[in-house]
């Protein structure tokens, strides 16, 4: 893993806010020791959950996105680190890897692409060539060691090497009989787009056409922005259920729990892979940013039902920003993202 930064305890207090008479998650995280081995270390610690980030929008540019996925993670890790500790969370349930940086194929695509066709071809070569080998290849170890990754984008892009990497990690693992696992998501895309090259528009289909993945749920779709060719491979394939926001909320058809419960529901006969697009939030700052959508305590209820879960695969939070290459800005993305990883792992641990 040519990219990926290993982090050490030092680097994890450097942004811990200590305070006498309290004890943050950055002080109780666990950090690998860089001297031994990581598949022995992961096999050997109690903690049940490994967090990393992924902040690159490689894959959302490649989808002809708006750039900025790759700004929450850093405001993200500081807002998480500096959570208290307490019984429900103490931080030691969490071993706090790292993270990759891609930034040097951005520059490198920027830097030598002499059309905007050259460029999306260029980005969609380095998401298959080099960012979903990396991914797969980290999820893969966490997952055959027994743990539970926690992936913070990032695209969602990513979905596809994290369903992949996961398969084959839980089958090298003992886990499943097969590599192939279901997935959960929360979109207001499917992102199910025609295989014509990898982006964050269609980790899913390749990961399905591969047979990686089993069964699809995705919850809160716009109709509005999932074209029909896409809906009508949606609706005629028996491995897919999908429901909209429209449905949700507008028609009142069901509620968001009942909504929720039913994706789950057609997937937890197996490992299932747990999925938000922080696009599906109103008004929280992504590529593809909406007036309307789900509530944030929406998301948090979301991650409370999906933690409760015994058989989840991992947990990946994409799209997310808290800067946009239009100039917009919102530092809070980081810290909802906080509160949503706390909530999942909460949920699981109570």
């Amino acid at each position: 893993m040519k990219h990926f930064r290993f982090y050490t305890k030092q680097d994890i207090l450097n942004i811990t806010h200590l305070r006498r008479y309290e004890t943050k998650l950055g002080e109780k995280l666990r950090t690998p020791d860089h001297e031994k081995d990581l598949s022995s270390q992961l096999a050997e610690s109690s903690a049940r959950y490994v967090l990393f980030g992924i902040p690159e929008d490689v894959g959302v540019r490649a989808n002809h996105g708006r750039g900025g996925a790759d700004t929450a993670w850093l405001p993200f890790l500081k807002s998480f680190v500096n959570i208290q500790s307490c019984d429900r969370l103490t931080g030691d349930e969490i071993i706090m890897l790292g993270q990759f940086d891609f930034s040097d194929i951005e520059q490198l695509i920027d830097a030598n692409a002499k059309s905007y066709e050259e460029r999306i071809d260029a980005l969609r070569h380095a998401v298959s060539n080099i960012i979903d080998g990396e991914v797969e290849e980290l999820v893969k170890l966490i997952t055959a060691a027994g743990k539970t990754p926690i992936a913070i984008g990032g695209g969602h892009n990513n979905t596809y090497p994290l369903i992949k990497g996961a398969a084959k990690g839980l089958h090298k693992g003992g886990k499943i009989d097969k590599p192939t696992i279901n997935a959960v998501n929360v979109d207001a895309h499917a992102d199910f787009r025609i295989s014509e090259g990898r982006h964050s528009g269609n980790g899913f289909r390749y990961a399905m056409e591969e047979s990686y993945l089993k069964r699809y749920a995705v919850v809160g779709l716009h109709e509005n922005y999932n074209s029909q060719s896409m809906m009508d491979d949606l609706y005629s394939n028996l491995n897919i259920q999908y429901v909209s926001f429209e449905d949700i909320f507008i028609l009142e058809k069901l509620n968001f729990r009942q909504a929720i419960a039913q994706a789950f529901s057609f997937t937890d006969e197996d490992y299932t892979g747990v999925e938000l697009d922080l696009d599906s939030i109103r008004e929280i700052l992504s590529s593809a940013m909406s007036p309307t959508g789900i509530t944030t305590i929406h998301a948090r209820q979301y991650m409370v039902f999906a933690g409760a879960n015994p058989k989840i695969a991992y947990l990946h939070i994409a799209e997310g920003a808290t800067k946009l290459d239009d100039g917009r800005e919102d530092e809070q993305t980081g810290k909802l993202i906080a509160y949503l990883v706390t909530d999942f792992v909460k949920s699981a641990l109570s």
